[in-house]
């Protein structure tokens, strides 16, 4: 996914708003933090602070002040790379949900907007992570009726999205299914089974994919060994990180660093 831009705590005036037609074929996700007006096709919805939707390129964006300030957080993106996985998740699009408990989406595009503004090596790996779970999340608001399932299962994904982050920060670590199951109190199959279905991918590959992200990194800013970079990525055996380097980015290490 591709994030085009962003906010967080967007105010309006009292009788301000938003009336735009989209660009093709993005989206736009907006949380409500205070009353709001949804303009959708000829009818006009009245929703409290902690309602959300996510319009598509086929309706009009248009909402607006309740009376008094209106304020939101917002996220205009496109699909870029992931239309399977958006079309995998049945999103409710042009229609007002209400969350049981915003705070964890609040949370979540905090967490967007900080890893958006960061020069962090991982930025685009983590951006991806984040609006994976935030579009998962909308997705189980939008489909359940019960808004205490929503309250259960939004713990579940900021949880799973903790553990990424520390397998991507600490790539030195002996990460197994074992050790990354007991760290979020999951059993060893459910665990596999809730990480891919998440994020997409195993939870070994992601471990993988921390290792190498890491060695690029290393190899970029340091004049390390190879050797060395093995070792602070968490190999034991040099030869092994080797193969496992040029299977996923293409080339030897030594050969990355004279590229960079």
């Amino acid at each position: 996914m591709n994030i085009r831009s962003l906010g967080c705590n967007s105010v309006y005036d009292a009788g301000g708003g938003v009336s735009r037609v989209p660009e093709k074929g993005t989206y736009l996700f907006m949380l409500a933090k205070s009353s709001v007006r949804f303009h959708i096709g000829d009818s006009a919805f009245v929703c409290p602070e902690g309602t959300a939707i996510l319009y598509n390129d086929k309706e009009q964006q248009e909402y607006s002040a309740c009376g008094t300030a209106f304020v939101c957080d917002w996220i205009c993106f496109d699909t870029e790379g992931d239309r399977e996985f958006i079309d995998s998740l049945e999103l409710i699009t042009n229609r007002p949900v209400r969350y049981a408990d915003s705070e964890f989406i609040t949370s979540l595009i905090r967490s967007i907007t900080a890893e958006y503004y960061s020069l962090s090596s991982r930025r685009a790996k983590m951006l991806d992570t984040l609006m994976r779970t935030l579009l998962i999340s909308f997705s189980e608001s939008g489909s359940r009726r019960e808004e205490e399932t929503v309250q259960a299962a939004a713990p579940h994904y900021s949880t799973l999205v903790e553990l990424r982050e520390k397998i991507y920060r600490n790539p030195q670590q002996k990460w197994n299914v074992d050790t990354m199951a007991a760290d979020v109190n999951m059993s060893r199959s459910y665990f596999q089974h809730i990480y891919r279905e998440v994020f997409g991918v195993s939870c070994i590959s992601d471990v993988i994919s921390g290792k190498i992200e890491k060695a690029k990194e290393i190899l970029s800013e340091t004049g390390c060994t190879v050797s060395q970079v093995a070792a602070m990525c968490g190999y034991d055996n040099e030869e092994h990180f080797m193969r496992q380097f040029k299977k996923i980015v293409g080339v030897t290490p030594t050969k990355y660093r004279k590229q960079v």
